[in-house]
């Protein structure tokens, strides 16, 4: 059976100006695109998804919708949000398309939403950038191979931790 859905997820970087993002890439006419047209369609409070772009006037592909998981609480994280952040993302997706990581067909006939962490008190655009560069480009990476592979996650789970909470050694 072809697979219609790609769910892939990217960390990088420390402290404030880490990105966390989780991507889904497919069809265009499956649960990708779903996804698009209605997180596009249904903006929360504090939560307007948008199209990434390149440039003005030149969205990236294939067509990908930015959704901020962080409600915006200032200029700065605004820029860190709606500019840093966003041209990461379109950075690699366009690399993702270009260097086959995403096949030919994703350019018109595919989408990519990415959900995106960007810390209210992020203190450096380039560090943003550079984070929600790699995370995205790995996120991509991981859902088109469909990483992690069972085992890495069964070995990081006898030992479970992320940046906000690790147990207690038992």
């Amino acid at each position: 059976m072809e697979k219609h859905l790609f769910i892939g997820e990217g960390f990088e970087g420390p402290g404030v100006n880490l990105a966390h993002i989780n991507v889904l890439v497919g069809p265009r006419n499956g649960p990708a695109g779903q996804a698009f047209a209605t997180a596009l369609a249904t903006p929360s409070a504090g939560h307007a998804p948008f199209v990434v772009i390149a440039q003005p006037g030149v969205p990236t592909k294939p067509l990908t919708l930015y959704v901020n998981k962080a409600q915006i609480e200032s200029d700065f994280h605004g820029n860190a949000t709606w500019g840093a952040s966003q041209a990461g993302i379109a950075k690699a997706v366009a690399e993702s398309l270009e260097n086959g990581t995403l096949p030919p067909e994703a350019e018109n006939d595919w989408v990519v939403v990415s959900a995106n962490w960007v810390n209210p008190k992020t203190n450096d655009l380039d560090a943003v950038f550079e984070n929600n560069y790699r995370a995205c480009r790995n996120a991509i990476i991981a859902a088109m191979e469909g990483l992690p592979r069972k085992e890495a996650v069964f070995k990081a789970a006898r030992d479970v931790s992320n940046p906000f909470y690790t147990p207690k050694a038992r």
